[in-house]
């Protein structure tokens, strides 16, 4: 129970508001610790209880990338909103910490005047009434916070500054994973490109072919006319690629804080980065301490207690004392001298009667947010959950999405070698060089982007970790 005479006061509300929590099971249950090891391309080891590594995007073992990654750091528009939205939230709490303490205000008044002579009395001189009086005081106030409510709103608006201190290492780790993601993509558009020109020009081929046997007689002006669809049907797809690797240009340009058009760094192909061999998994508890959307959410939850306290404390006595001493006199340096000082001191207490249930519907709000808040700390925890094992179900199926990529790819360029021999020899149908074309062409695709799927959910798992965390607890002094 609070003690009235107690000066530091109270919580009145739940100070470490909990709720249950639905964890998933333990984490070998989830991810094996044996290798993913396709036939084709290289292995990766997951890792249980492995804390991710800092500068986890060097793994990706490349300069470019990382110059990248740094550029954007230092220069990333939302970094500098989340950052400027903390250092805000910081000075409010500092600012509410000092409600905690008295107020001193000292206040200086000079009034010159003049007297009626109907109302002149014997202080005043009846030939003299004009004068000058000054008023020197000072005020100190303290309220007793007997019930908690201003510790309450210093601890809310602390929750506030965490809230927003994991904003912003969320939208840290958001923009590295969105660069990293980026230059996959675009890797992987150019790549594609590459792939589409070569098959554009292996149609071109195929149509020239097809020309010379018509001269020979050897095929109609119907085959003929076959081919030259295809061949345009390959040059069609190329704009729509073209048009995707500008738009991850202006993607990188934005995320690294310039306007899309301006030059940029060199970005590096998709070949130039490199698989990481080792991929940690946390386990469920450590998940949950570490993800910085779950902090956040959590955070809030401890605000929205701290705000039931404050309502609690609203409906309560309100105790007040203060103090003024000064001094008054016609001469300024006669404000001090003997009789001329003044004080006072006040103690007051104010308890709410009636406020037409406006205190009572008020708790009921903050009730409800501190409940909303538990659901969202919940659905964060979940949240978590539901990235990692998508991240983790990703990597082991791109392992044989891969292989079968490269099997169809090398089978495809095989089949269309063949066809091509056969054309030129007068030995195959229109339809065969078709079919044999289009499929090398779709697996060449299917191949480049089943490589840039294992590198971007080896990025998701990075990225649904809560990226460095170690490095940022290190440099806020968390343990």
């Amino acid at each position: 129970m609070c003690i009235l005479s107690s000066v530091s006061g109270c919580a009145l509300g739940p100070v470490h508001p909990q709720t249950d929590l639905s964890l998933p099971p333990s984490v070998n249950a989830v991810a094996s610790t044996a290798p993913i090891t396709p036939v084709s391309g290289p292995s990766q080891t997951i890792v249980a209880g492995s804390p991710v590594a800092k500068d986890w995007w060097n793994a990706f073992g490349n300069t470019e990338l990382n110059a990248l990654v740094e550029l954007a750091l230092r220069h990333n528009n939302d970094i500098q909103t989340a950052d400027a939205a903390l250092r805000q939230a910081a000075e409010l709490g500092r600012a509410a910490n000092g409600a905690k303490l008295p107020t001193l205000d000292l206040s200086y008044q000079a009034q010159r005047a003049r007297v009626s002579n109907a109302l002149a009395t014997p202080l005043f001189d009846p030939n003299q009434t004009l004068y000058t009086l000054h008023t020197t005081q000072v005020t100190v106030g303290y309220a007793l916070d007997v019930f908690g409510g201003v510790k309450s709103k210093v601890a809310s608006a602390r929750a506030a500054a965490e809230v927003q201190r994991n904003h912003f290492e969320a939208a840290r780790t958001t923009v590295i994973a969105n660069v990293v993601l980026a230059v996959i993509q675009t890797g992987s558009l150019k790549a594609q490109v590459m792939a589409v020109t070569q098959s554009i020009a292996s149609n071109a081929e195929l149509l020239t072919l097809m020309r010379r046997r018509q001269q020979l007689g050897s095929v109609g002006a119907s085959d003929v006319a076959t081919q030259e669809t295809a061949l345009a049907s390959a040059e069609g797809a190329l704009p729509p690629l073209q048009r995707a690797l500008a738009h991850q240009h202006a993607v990188i340009a934005a995320l690294t804080g310039v306007a899309p058009g301006n030059p940029l760094p060199p970005i590096p192909d998709l070949a130039a980065m490199a698989l990481p061999q080792s991929l940690p998994v946390s386990l469920p508890a450590d998940l949950v301490r570490q993800r910085p959307d779950v902090q956040a959410a959590e955070a809030q939850m401890r605000g929205a207690g701290a705000d039931v306290g404050t309502a609690i404390a609203a409906r309560l006595p309100a105790f007040q004392l203060s103090a003024t001493a000064g001094g008054v006199a016609t001469d300024f340096a006669q404000m001090f001298a003997t009789g001329n000082p003044f004080w006072t001191l006040i103690g007051g207490i104010t308890q709410p009667l009636f406020h037409g249930g406006a205190l009572r519907h008020q708790q009921r709000a903050a009730e409800a947010a501190l409940d909303g808040a538990k659901a969202q700390y919940r659905a964060s925890v979940l949240q978590a959950f539901v990235d990692v094992s998508d991240a983790l179900n990703g990597l082991r199926t791109d392992g044989d999405a891969l292989d079968a990529a490269n099997r169809a790819s090398d089978a495809a360029g095989r089949t269309l070698h063949f066809v091509r021999r056969q054309l030129e020899l007068g030995d195959v149908g229109t339809l065969t060089v078709l079919n044999a074309s289009a499929a090398n062409a779709q697996a060449s695709l299917q191949l480049i982007q089943a490589r840039a799927a294992r590198l971007s959910d080896s990025v998701a798992l990075f990225q649904a970790m809560g990226g460095d965390w170690q490095s940022r607890s290190a440099n806020t002094g968390e343990k």
